[in-house]
């Protein structure tokens, strides 16, 4: 064969020879307005007017505090105020920080000012290894039992393994599961700020916040024997500046072994699929994005749950540690779990 024609047959071997495309480049290429920043920088600002009795003698708040990790780095930390102390304290059992203020003595007003910037990168785990390594269960426990709202046995273990059947792999029972609930449950506007996460009440309605739709995805991935837990936040807007009081947001990982933790958010593809109203078929390039990846519009506080606060509160634990808490004289300020009636209001601008 002559050179000429081999160049003309290598030639069609390239035209006619099958496109491979990363998952991701895909998303990307198709939705460009769907796409995440690569990183996201700005200043949050937490602003505190406390709506406590103006007698009362002792006034005390906790706020969520972000630490630096892999995936963002928190510095030019300010706080400022007319409390008598203050100081950041860690949780014992998942090791999130806790900014802590109290006033001791009647006023008028009491208030504190809290801001830090924050560059957040997008998170993309999606080079799963091809073979899995054994998982010490041990080590993983408080990842595997369940919760006073995320049980683990009985229907939600009945459950799981309908999901799962067939699928002996970490991996493969996490995408299962995963794809199980993008596919079953639904964002419910109605749902007061990112929902109480009580399982065994949402199987049964099936729809619910960020909070909720996670709480679902980790109790039935324990229950199959896949280590999981909810990560809680706020979400960042995508434009430079603007308020996020009711911004907060839930997401999740997995634990893959030989890869560690991977982060998956079936909430934000409901949530896609509520506000752009596209079909679930539609709606496929995010359900993709979604397992293994998350946008960097978001700041991580913790992943603690059924929580005793540190120093600790005198009401019952906190189901999550995502909005502030507050107490006047030994009674709690919130009304519920999300406190916005206490006073506060959070701001984002870009850098």
């Amino acid at each position: 064969m002559s050179s000429n024609m081999r160049s003309i047959v290598a030639s069609r071997r390239l035209l006619t020879a099958p496109l491979f495309i990363p998952l991701t480049f895909l998303f990307l290429f198709l939705f460009p307005q769907a796409s995440p920043a690569k990183e996201k920088r700005g200043v949050v600002t937490v602003d505190v007017h406390l709506k406590a009795p103006a007698g009362a003698k002792e006034v005390r708040l906790w706020l969520p505090y972000p630490m630096s990790d892999e995936n963002q780095e928190i510095t030019d930390v300010v706080v400022k105020g007319d409390y008598a102390d203050m100081g950041v304290y860690r949780l014992g059992k998942s090791g999130e920080s806790i900014l802590y203020a109290r006033w001791d003595r009647p006023a008028r007003d009491r208030t504190l000012s809290y801001s830090f910037r924050v560059t957040r990168k997008e998170v993309m785990d999606k080079d799963f290894p091809p073979k899995e390594f054994p998982l010490s269960r041990g080590e993983f426990r408080a990842y595997l039992g369940p919760t006073a709202s995320g049980p683990t046995e009985e229907k939600i273990k009945a459950l799981a393994d309908d999901i799962t059947r067939g699928k002996p792999s970490i991996l493969g029972k996490a995408q299962a599961i995963y794809d199980w609930t993008v596919e079953n449950m639904h964002r419910d506007p109605n749902v007061k700020g990112c929902g109480l996460g009580e399982v065994e009440v949402l199987l049964g309605t099936l729809g619910g916040k960020c909070a909720d739709i996670h709480s679902v995805f980790v109790a039935l991935a324990r229950a199959a024997g896949v280590p999981a837990r909810e990560i809680y936040g706020l979400r960042l807007p995508s434009g430079k500046e603007g308020e996020i009081t009711r911004w907060q947001h839930c997401w999740a990982e997995f634990y893959l072994p030989g890869k560690g933790w991977v982060v998956v958010d079936p909430a934000d593809v409901r949530k896609i699929i509520l506000e752009k109203k596209i079909t679930l078929e539609e709606a496929n390039p995010y359900r993709i994005y979604y397992f293994g990846a998350v946008d960097a519009n978001r700041v991580e506080f913790g992943t603690g749950k059924e929580v005793v606060l540190n120093p600790p509160q005198a009401g019952e634990p906190l189901a999550y540690f995502m909005y502030p808490y507050a107490e006047a004289d030994g009674k709690a300020l919130n009304e519920d779990l999300y406190g916005f009636n206490i006073g506060y209001t959070i701001g984002f601008r870009q850098m």
